[in-house]
């Protein structure tokens, strides 16, 4: 059962990179308002009571994308972000905005970062 799992996982995964604009995190910038999805490095990851940042692409301040994760969206993860992605390869799926001329992409579910 658990191989059928990860073969069908497989193919949804397939299916969602395929129906969305993969794109570099050198280049989010000129994809704001877009669903997109951008895979790299994370450099960091900083949590306060209210919000958690995780640097992908280049450390703070210099990291071309943020991903927020609000507090209270942090009980749909099973383990603590900092535990799961930081000094990891991800892809993270979402939309693209800008946060006083820093791009980022709010996410509220695990599944929408994907360990590479």
């Amino acid at each position: 059962m658990k191989k059928s799992f990860l073969v069908l996982f497989g193919i949804v995964l397939s299916f969602v990179v395929s129906a969305q604009n993969k794109i570099s995190v050198d280049f989010v910038n000129g994809h704001l308002g877009e669903n997109v999805i951008v895979c790299s490095q994370v450099f960091g990851i900083k949590q306060t009571d209210k919000v958690t940042f995780i640097n992908v692409g280049a450390a703070y301040s210099g990291s071309p994308l943020t991903v927020v994760i609000f507090t209270k969206d942090l009980a749909n993860f099973k383990d603590n972000p900092s535990a799961l992605y930081n000094d990891k390869k991800i892809c993270v799926i979402g939309k693209l905005q800008d946060y006083k001329g820093k791009t980022e992409i709010v996410i509220t579910q695990p599944s929408e970062i994907i360990l590479q």
